[in-house]
């Protein structure tokens, strides 16, 4: 699985990842990003073009998978942004507590093993009045559709990397310690089971 891992599921992902639906998607939420900005789950680096280069001082980019940052190189030469990749695990953020101004998330929650754990990481990480940013596919509401994704969920897994069709976003994002300040949802193009969209912005809770 390793070859599959870091040679067949990088492309694979960024194929899924880099479709006109989802670019719209990231369109609407990474622009906000402001400051030095921890984005998790960098991959390939699909959301380096929608930057804001005015707002944005440096990205630290967590991506544990070699092969995704190995394809990310050449859009991160190519850019005129500060950009420092972090290869451990979205569980573990190394750096200190209130030390960015934005961490921002893109289909990444779906895949990250125990995301509870890495949400309050990123909660940790995030200077007072900072901001997280999230755009991800999950739970979709017809219960028709999310039978289907129960049903499909574990060999979807296998095949995606640990990706998960059907998780509750903003339920996992208040255990994690945030309160949600925006919340936006719909279906976006696509096969209904993988194409339910939240995004929005949360803060620390008190």
């Amino acid at each position: 699985m390793q070859f599959y891992d870091e040679h067949i599921l990088p492309h694979l992902i960024n194929l899924a990842c880099s479709n006109k639906p989802t670019q719209k998607q990231r369109a609407k939420i990474v622009p906000l990003a402001a400051g030095d900005v921890l984005e998790i789950g960098f991959g390939s680096g699909l959301n380096l073009p929608f930057y804001d280069p005015s707002k944005v001082k440096k990205i630290w980019g967590l991506e544990p998978s070699a092969g995704m940052r190995k394809k990310a190189r050449r859009l991160v030469d190519a850019s005129l942004m500060d950009v420092e990749f972090i290869d451990l695990p979205g569980e573990e953020i190394p750096l200190e507590a209130n030390s960015v101004d934005t961490v921002l998330v893109t289909y990444s929650l779906c895949t990250i093993p125990d995301v509870v754990a890495a949400l309050q990481g990123m909660r940790r990480v995030l200077k007072p009045g900072g901001r997280l940013l999230y755009c991800e596919h999950g739970r979709a509401p017809d219960e028709d559709v999310h039978l289907w994704q129960e049903r499909l969920n574990p060999a979807w897994r296998k095949f995606a990397g640990g990706c998960n069709m059907h998780r509750d976003i903003p339920a996992l994002l208040v255990t994690g310690g945030f309160d949600i300040k925006s919340d936006e949802r719909m279906y976006i193009p696509g096969a209904k089971v993988l194409s339910y969209n939240y995004w929005g912005s949360a803060v620390a809770a008190d």
